[in-house]
């Protein structure tokens, strides 16, 4: 690593006009509308600045009140309301979450019965993102609980650091169960209240704040107003405020849970939240040692000194929160637009100056590797068709994918066919699907909404060429994620199964009778009863042997045929005489 050059420390106001400077053309740069920051030196406040616009076309500015919404920045009041539990003994961040939240599951059972809290706290209990179950913003952070038991785990438990929005919701809710108030409620009167910040949880109230600001965001190089994307992951991310607040909550930490002599955290887990748990990664700049993650804050080195941060990114808003513990500095620098750079450059410039040091010309590097993406973008996009495979066609006829397909955790995924074209629509999203290859179709990329951009789909089929499921990858580090067919047609119908009931003769006698919920039963010659479950158009499966469906057969309104599917072979039965009559008349 580059030995820094040593200068003489500046002082805040000797910052100021390169500061101001650096930001503007930061913000030219990357077309970021607006950018509000605050320092914190040796306890103190010593800059607030605010620069642009926090609503573009009102033309109305950002200040250092603004309030935007500061995303993953809440992991740390998360896991600082933890600490607090922890401390009064109400819990015990090293025993297992269900011993607080029984309800809670993972797909693994060993890791259901094992993982703790600091497992969840420290992104290391094996789940990897499972973004999309939350995404699409129509769940509540306990209705996104249960779904977490049909996740697939990609890594062993306290071998790999895996972010993880929903194990931090699962936080929320087990506040909210050993406080005995409201995530939020706990929040506000533990911390917030006793500093003197003002929070809110949720887009709703964001919107109602006087002076909040607008998030946009970027498609290439052009900037457009941010998509209106509520984050249901309330513990994970939904804190809104502002820059100034936040300096307060820098304070709080600086200081070792003390500030102007309120004590509001205990010294001692102040410390142990910035112990480091697990390891992230190595850092792609020299300047940056090896990263890990600790309890809500992430952990690694810049030019020799120890720095604690977390980010927070979301459609429409990008910031950085960081603190030098070991010199009593914190930085915060908050912004109305996603995914840009401008939080890290002006962050890591401003502690440069105030550790005395040449500052690393970020703005220069940040700049060429944007260019390059931007300039790289038709390559991608033209390697993506290349990959198509050309001139072939769907299987089935496009009506025969129509149908709901469903994930016990992801949802229904609906299929329609309309106007000779298929159309896509899951929890509120919708988008036409353009044939990609053989069973393969892909949603397009639509700028200004919500999708999950050409997500490629895969329609499966048993082995009797009946479409029974939908893969499409929803998380890159688990397997495509399944989502089965649901019972359609007439199977579905009590009328149409009342007409299957009576006997039919094959090489042996069937018998086909109605349970008292009015599902059918089917019961060979020698053979225990078994139940049938409604599958597709006229088409059962048989519950307790896989592999196994039952077919009916005849016009409109008889049933003269019924067909057993087996894994070994297709037998015939024609209903009997006596009992065709009896079958019409039900």
């Amino acid at each position: 690593m580059t030995e820094p050059s040593e200068q003489p420390a500046l002082s805040i106001e000797a910052v100021i006009p390169d500061l101001d400077r650096l930001a503007a053309d930061l913000m030219d740069d990357w077309k970021v509308p607006g950018v509000a920051l605050a320092v914190v030196q040796d306890g103190e406040v010593t800059l607030t600045r605010a620069y642009g616009q926090r609503d573009v076309e009102a033309d109305l500015p950002m200040t250092s009140a603004t309030h935007v919404v500061i995303c993953s920045i809440t992991k740390t009041f998360t896991a600082s309301a933890i600490a607090l539990l922890h401390s009064e003994g109400r819990l015990d961040w090293t025993r297992p979450v269900r011993d607080y939240l029984p309800e809670f599951r993972l797909s693994d059972p060993i890791a259901t019965d094992r993982v703790t809290i600091e497992d969840l706290l420290s992104h290391r209990y094996g789940l990897p993102r499972h973004d999309w179950v939350h995404l699409p913003g129509d769940r509540s952070p306990a209705e996104l609980l249960a779904p977490m038991r049909y996740l697939e785990l990609s890594r062993d438990m306290r071998t790999h650091w895996q972010y993880s929005n929903l194990g931090y919701n699962a936080l929320g809710l087990l506040i909210a169960r050993v406080s005995g108030q409201s995530y939020e409620s706990f929040i506000r009167k533990r911390f917030a209240d006793p500093l003197g910040m003002t929070v809110s949880f949720s887009l709703d109230e964001l919107e109602a704040t006087e002076g909040a600001a607008r998030g946009y965001m970027i498609d290439g190089d052009i900037r457009l107003p941010g998509l209106r994307l509520p984050i249901r992951t309330m513990a994970a991310g939904a804190i809104n405020t502002s820059a100034a607040d936040l300096a307060k909550w820098m304070r709080l930490h600086l200081g070792k849970g003390e500030v102007d002599g309120q004590r509001l955290l205990p010294a001692a887990m102040t410390n142990e939240i910035l112990v480091p748990r697990v390891h992230v990664g190595a850092s792609e700049y020299s300047e940056f040692g090896h990263g890990h993650y600790c309890l809500g804050f992430q952990t690694n080195s810049y030019r020799g000194d120890r720095l604690v941060w977390h980010g927070g990114g979301w459609n429409g808003w990008g910031h950085l929160m960081t603190l030098m513990p070991d010199h009593g500095i914190g930085v915060v620098v908050l912004t109305n637009r996603s995914a840009s750079q401008v939080p890290p450059a002006l962050t890591w410039s401003i502690i440069d100056r105030l550790r005395g040091r040449e500052a690393v010309d970020w703005r220069a590097r940040f700049r060429k590797q944007r260019d390059d993406f931007i300039a790289h973008m038709q390559a991608d996009k033209d390697a993506r068709e290349a990959s198509r495979h050309k001139d072939t066609h769907p299987a089935h006829a496009l009506a025969a994918y129509a149908g709901d397909y469903e994930h016990p955790a992801y949802g229904v995924m609906s299929i329609e066919e309309r106007d000779g074209a298929l159309q896509w629509s899951w929890r509120g999203m919708a988008a036409p699907l353009a044939h990609r290859h053989y069973e393969t179709f892909e949603l397009p990329e639509i700028v200004g909404r919500l999708l999950p951009d050409r997500l490629s789909i895969t329609f499966l089929t048993d082995r009797d060429g009946n479409i029974v499921s939908l893969s499409a990858p929803l998380e890159q580090l688990v397997k495509d994620i399944v989502f089965a067919r649901l019972a359609g047609g007439e199977c579905t119908d009590a009328a149409f199964r009342a007409r299957c009931v009576g006997r039919f003769k094959g090489a042996v006698t069937h018998h086909i009778t109605r349970d008292p919920e009015g599902q059918l039963v089917w019961k060979g010659d020698y053979q225990p009863a078994y139940r049938l479950a409604p599958l597709q158009g006229r088409r059962f499966r048989v519950v307790e042997l896989d592999g196994f469906a039952v077919e009916f057969r005849g016009d409109a309104s008889t049933v003269t045929e019924m067909v057993l599917h087996q894994p070994y072979g297709t037998f015939i039965a024609a209903r009997a005489d006596d009992d065709a009559a009896t079958a019409q008349q039900q």
